[in-house]
């Protein structure tokens, strides 16, 4: 009996779907069909109906269900087994381009300290180029923003949120309740690249039918943030690159709640329902992250 016709009779049965079944198999429906087809021919009997359009188990389909779980448990049991050692000598991280400038470096040491045995592999690419490399399962463990997918799991591990920075002593520092035209009068710092909606920054003017004071549009968090603490503007930048310099005071945040709530997190996602082995590893090192200031790497084109 061919496991793969099993594996999808189970996925069938949990989507109640061809369709959803082909999609999370990354399969076309026809060869979902097939293998239907070609585990009721084994078994010489139907496992499906169809009522109107939808399908449904038969009798003999729902007595065959404990046996396919129970035969696909056992199968990845064993496999799991034959290559424990094989995937626990490398695990491969993917992350984005702020998680791997402003995370990666303070993580890897100490992952590599958990498991001095371990290799690990790290990748730098988009949110999209994660995703599909997820999905293919060529990474184990991402770094990025959240996807919606019911193949991967997430949690929300690093606080990104957008914080309307200056240099310290500027006047803002020291006022409450600023409102959309006072920041519009000052000269603004504008970095812009995929980290989150940059719409709902222009919002906090739009609504006050004011044009922000634009100086300088930058695409590069390092300069972006130099010309910050230079005081050439203010700017609304994203918490893991400014994270230092808030700890040592080399940036001073101003408060602007009041206006909007730019919350947003890096997610850690992996594919299927159980964590890498590693997932512990990783969180401890979050929580280390949040308790320390670190020193940025210098961003590369």
């Amino acid at each position: 009996m061919n496991i793969d016709y099993i594996e999808a009779f189970m996925y069938v049965v949990h989507f109640n779907s061809i369709h959803k079944a082909a999609d999370a198999l990354f399969l076309s429906q026809p060869t979902v069909t097939a293998r239907i087809k070609a585990l009721e021919r084994e078994l010489d009997t139907e496992l499906f109906e169809r009522q109107g359009r939808s399908i449904v188990l038969t009798e003999k389909g729902k007595m065959f269900v404990p046996y396919a779980e129970q035969i696909l448990r056992t199968f990845h049991q064993g496999k799991k087994q034959l290559k424990k050692r094989a995937d626990e000598e490398e695990v491969v991280i993917g992350a984005n381009l702020i998680a791997s400038q402003y995370f990666i470096p303070f993580a890897l040491p100490l992952w590599k300290k958990a498991h001095p045995d371990l290799r690990f592999k790290f990748i730098s690419a988009s949110n999209e180029v994660l995703m599909d490399k997820l999905l293919q399962k060529q990474i184990d463990v991402a770094f990025m923003k959240e996807v919606s997918h019911h193949s991967l799991q997430h949690k929300p591990l690093l606080d990104n949120s957008i914080r309307l920075v200056v240099k310290p002593g500027h006047p803002f520092q020291f006022q409450s309740k600023l409102s959309a035209r006072q920041l519009a009068l000052e000269p603004i710092v504008f970095f812009e690249c995929g980290a989150f909606d940059w719409n709902r920054v222009h919002k906090i003017f739009e609504v006050e039918n004011v044009e922000p004071r634009i100086e300088f549009q930058v695409d590069h968090l390092e300069v972006a943030k130099s010309l910050i603490q230079s005081g050439c503007g203010i700017g609304f930048l994203p918490y893991l690159c400014i994270k230092n310099e808030l700890a040592t005071g080399q940036l001073a945040e101003v408060n602007v709640a009041h206006l909007m709530m730019l919350k947003q997190y890096i997610h850690g996602i992996y594919y299927g329902s159980e964590p890498p082995f590693i997932w512990n590893t990783i969180l401890s090192s979050v929580e280390k992250f949040a308790k320390n200031a670190i020193t940025p790497v210098s961003q590369t084109n």
